[in-house]
């Protein structure tokens, strides 16, 4: 199986990639200018990889949960991926994510943040999800 995560945003969408459940690495970020450019975009990145399963993250739990649903479901509609979809709790992810740059790279608003977390909604998707 081939899996994508995507932590979707309003300015970027991270992109993390996995075809084998052990390791998992984070894509380029699409940079959002409007919501069908995004989901024109996610759409290649799904077609290139060969894609079989996107999980996106998600804030569950929260007061926003509903819509953030609601906003999931429209973007991928529009992204048009015929297969499985999964949402992954993405609670801390994108703090997680700037933690683990700390140090290393100036922080620049360029999606790597952005890609890293949707690396780390991925790993926990996998970590929870039995074998095939």
């Amino acid at each position: 199986m081939k899996y994508i995560a995507i932590d979707l945003g309003l300015k970027r969408i991270g992109l993390a990639y996995s075809a084998h459940k052990d390791i998992v690495t984070p894509l380029q970020a699409v940079l959002r200018k409007n919501r069908n450019q995004a989901a024109t975009d996610v759409k290649k990145v799904l077609d290139e990889w060969e894609v079989d399963v996107v999980v996106v993250g998600v804030p569950l739990g929260g007061s926003s949960e509903d819509e953030m649903k609601r906003r999931i479901a429209h973007f991928m509609k529009l992204v048009a991926f015929e297969g499985e979809v999964y949402l992954q709790d993405e609670a801390g992810s994108s703090l997680e994510a700037e933690n683990m740059m700390k140090g290393e790279i100036k922080y620049i608003r360029d999606g790597r943040v952005d890609s890293l977390s949707a690396k780390i909604i991925l790993e926990r998707f996998l970590r929870n999800t039995p074998p095939v």
